[in-house]
């Protein structure tokens, strides 16, 4: 189902993607929406950085992405998200390096994980924002060496958060509970309730 641009949610002007990840730009095209990608400057895009706990973590970075894309625009509404996978306490951003993403794998084999995307709604010019973060629950197969060395080596674990992508169709990931798209990179069911509440900011 589309989401017509001429609807009053969207007088404010433009929606505008401040990321950029192919992945959310691809949700966002194939559940209707019309939208720009305007990329936040680096500094916003730090990851994994701190000691926080993942759902202050990815909210505070998806503000972050949002307000440096929002300072640039003068009317619209600018989407930020940041998505971080939490197995036993540990936060798994981006793997640095294939070496970074076995021990991630390893870690999250034969566990139950999450995965969670923190969501910004920020309307200009007036400023008014919103945050809210979306949880799915998750479960990794107990997978051998083998078949670990076999995903390393196609490199679709490049860029994903836990080193996984469960959109890539691996056989050993079970969603257990929550948002598919949310998994991706981009929590749909989230974002249209945040943009089609009264007042939504």
């Amino acid at each position: 189902m589309g989401h017509d641009m001429s609807d009053c949610m969207w007088n404010n002007g433009p929606l505008i993607l401040a990321s950029q990840s192919p992945r959310r730009r691809q949700l966002l095209e194939e559940a209707g929406y019309e939208f720009e990608v305007i990329a936040p400057g680096p500094q916003a895009e730090c990851g994994v950085c701190s000691g926080e706990a993942p759902e202050e973590l990815v909210r505070r970075l998806a503000r972050a992405k949002a307000a440096d894309v929002a300072r640039r625009v003068a009317r619209g509404t600018v989407l930020g998200c940041d998505t971080v996978a939490e197995c036993l306490g540990q936060v798994l951003g981006k793997p640095a390096d294939e070496a970074h993403a076995r021990r991630m794998l390893q870690l999250l084999r034969g566990r139950p994980h999450r995965v969670l995307s923190g969501l910004c709604v920020w309307r200009r010019p007036t400023d008014a924002v919103r945050v809210n973060v979306a949880v799915t629950h998750l479960r990794m197969a107990d997978i051998s060496d083998a078949e670990l060395d076999a995903y390393l080596a196609t490199d679709a674990w490049i860029g994903k958060a836990g080193a996984f992508g469960y959109q890539d169709g691996v056989p050993w990931i079970t969603l257990l509970e929550g948002s598919e798209s949310n998994v991706v990179g981009l929590p749909l069911e989230l974002l249209h309730t945040m943009l089609a509440a009264p007042g939504a900011g």
